[in-house]
This record gives structure tokens, sequence and C-alpha cells, in this order.
């Protein structure tokens, strides 16, 4: 069914960009300090490891739910949902903080993980309704948006710390409060704009047969350069978790500043999300495949870039870490440009929420994997490593454009 909705989808993108810069700006304000906060309040450090873990885990633990329920509702209900369980967490963590209780704040992060299903799940939402030939930089478009909330987040958890020390409260609450009027915020938005839903719309009847199942028939379901697109996601959000997860500590471990830090974490956050929409452009221009092919040809030169430099060698570090960001965002867009093109539409959201699942468990595995490499044997270690993972990804997507 050929739907004119040019005017809609233009609507839809407005809408859910304000919406990722909201969502992204309370997941990077309540993220900055959850790994200090968890510390402080146990005294153990491996429980600052488990904070940020916890925020994947909610997300990737609702990832397929959130998949069903648009398939059978439509994105209004689930984003709307995602961010107001996100709300709910990052409300219970602030209580925690107040508590001085680390086994409260731990769950209340699973909780709060969800939002970042919503900011996942968008990105789809944005290319609903996009013509064939503008289905990628439509979704890029939405990825981009992130970009202001990835920059604005963190430098509003210690303002808003400061707020709340004012009303007698601990300063680590005030990035999680922050983070539910963010979240809520969002919600409120897609609740009221996001009309017509771009999914329903798209289907032509919000009564379509819905396919579901477990994930493995999912799995097996998929054509093989759906299979390809999933792995490539995994691969590319995998590796970029792992080597920047312990970027910093490569450089402090060589005497680095936390400014030199702060200025390689920015210039790789701005190549993730600042040439998405080139990105966007270059796959329908090219295809997915060749620039899932490109993506991965851009994390092996980052991978063996970040292995050979020393913590004290900021140049060959920053540029690694900028290709990191590139091969990243390339991965990531292709893929989900490619699995949202050749899978049929009634099983498309739930393809979709796979992706997600196996996005976020490879990146809460490469975090873990990176600090037990690092601390077994070194950073160069784990670039070698990381590179060998994208290696075969970049063979057979290279075969396959071909």
């Amino acid at each position: 069914m050929v739907i004119a909705a040019e005017p809609v989808q233009r609507r839809v993108l407005k809408v859910l960009a304000v919406s990722q810069v909201l969502g992204s700006s309370g997941i990077a304000t309540g993220l900055a300090l959850s790994a200090l906060v968890a510390v402080s309040l146990s005294g153990v450090e491996a429980v600052g490891g488990f904070a940020q873990t916890c925020a994947v885990v909610g997300a990737a633990v609702s990832a397929l739910p959130a998949a069903r329920l648009a398939q059978r509702a439509g994105r209004r209900p689930v984003l709307v949902l995602c961010y107001g369980v996100g709300a709910v967490g990052a409300l219970l963590a602030a209580v925690a903080v107040v508590l001085g209780s680390w086994q409260l704040l731990l769950p209340s992060l699973v909780l709060f993980g969800a939002a970042g299903s919503a900011n996942l799940a968008a990105r789809y939402a944005g290319a609903d309704l996009a013509a064939p030939h503008e289905r990628a930089r439509s979704l890029a478009l939405v990825v981009w948006a992130a970009t202001v909330g990835a920059v604005v987040g963190p430098n509003l958890a210690a303002p808003t710390g400061r707020a709340v020390a004012g009303l007698g409260l601990p300063e680590g609450s005030g990035a999680y409060l922050t983070s539910a009027v963010l979240f809520g915020a969002a919600a409120l938005v897609v609740l009221r704009f996001l009309r017509p839903d771009p999914l329903v719309l798209a289907r032509g009847s919000a009564a379509e047969p819905v396919e579901t199942g477990p994930r493995g028939r999912v799995w097996r379901s998929l054509p093989s350069s759906g299979r390809l697109a999933v792995v490539g996601i995994a691969v590319s959000h995998g590796v970029m978790v792992g080597l920047m997860a312990m970027a910093p500590v490569h450089v402090g471990h060589a005497g680095g500043s936390l400014s030199l830090v702060g200025v390689l974490v920015s210039l790789h956050v701005a190549a993730m999300y600042g040439l998405s929409p080139l990105v966007g452009w270059l796959v329908d221009r090219w295809g997915g495949g060749a620039v899932q092919a490109l993506g991965a040809a851009l994390l092996v030169a980052a991978t063996a870039l970040v292995g050979s430099a020393a913590g004290d060698d900021p140049v060959r570090l920053g540029i690694g870490l900028v290709l990191l960001g590139l091969g990243w965002s390339a991965g990531v867009i292709a893929g989900s440009a490619l699995l949202t093109e050749v899978v049929a539409g009634s099983r498309r959201t739930a393809a979709q929420g796979l992706s997600d699942l196996c996005m976020n468990c490879a990146g809460a595995l490469g975090g873990v994997l990176a600090g037990l490499v690092v601390t077994a044997w070194s950073y160069a270690a784990l670039g070698l490593l990381a590179g060998f993972v994208v290696l075969p990804m970049l063979v057979v997507a290279v075969l396959r454009v071909r």
C-alpha cells in the first residue's frame, strides 16, 4: 500500500527529534554519575560497574515487549510507556540516594533503562512512513537528534546536584530527579503530538495480523541480509562500548588529565552522532550492505589505532576514537535501515525488537569483557581482540556486496 504521507512524516520527524533530545538528555544526565553514586553508597568499586550494566539490562529486557506492543498498538503507546517506566526508575533512584541504599539503586536503574529502549525504538519510528529512497536519512535524523542530549545531559548533573543540595537533599539525587522530569516531558510530547501513529498509518490498519513468537522463531524467519544486519548492529555496538569503556582508564594509567579524557570522549560522541545524516544519505545512495561494510572497515581501522596508541598519545588515540564513532554510526544506521528494508511489515517490529535486544546485550557484554581483558592483559590486547571480532563481519559484508 502506497501512502502519500509526506506532511505527516515531516511532523513525525519533528516530534521524534524533540523526544530524542529530551530522552537522551535524561539518559546522559542520570548515567553521568551513576557509577560514582553507586560506589559512594556501597563503598565497593564493582558496584559502580553494575550500575551502568543495570541500565543496559533494562533497555535490553524491555526491547522485545516493546516491539510486541508496537505490533499490536503502534509506536506511540510504546514510547510513552517506556519513557514513563524510565521516569519511575529515575524517581526511585533519587529515593535510593536519599535513603543511602545501593540495593534499591540497582533495580531502579533497570527501570531507568527502559527510557533507553524508547530512544532506540524511536529511530525505527522515523522510518515507518518514509519513502524507500529516504528511509535511511529519516532514521539517521532521529539518531542525530540524540547528539544534543549526549552533549547537554552530562553537564546538567553538577548544577542540578547543587540545586537539590540547597533543599537539603543529597547532591547525587539531583541528576535522577532531572532525568525523571526529562523522561516525563518526552512521554508527554509523544502522547500529545505523535498523531497519527506512524506505524499504524504505515500498515493502513491497526488490526493487521500480528506475528509474535519466541526470539528463535523471529531469527529463523529473517533473510540472510536481515541476519547480517542484526549481527552488524550488535558487533558495532559491542566493540564501541568495550573500547570506549576502558579508554579513560587507559589514558588515566598514562597520567592523562580529566580534561584530556573529556576532549577524547567529546570527539568520539561527535563522530557517533554528528555525521549520522551523512551516513543516512550514503545508505540511501549506496545501499545498506555497502555502508555496513564501510562501517566494519572503519571499526577495524579504529581497533588498530586505539590498540596501538599509548595512553599519552592523544593524537593517535583521538583519531582512533573518531573512527570508532564513525564506524558505530555507519554500522548501526546501515544495519537498522537494511533490517527495515528486507523484513516484511508483519514481522518488521519483532525483528527490530530482536535487533535492539541483541544490541543492548552486546553492549553489556562488551563493557564487562573489556574490563576483564584490560585487567588481565592490556588495552592493546583489547584492541587486538576487538579487531578479530569485527574482521569476520567485514569479510562477510564485503563478499555480500560484491
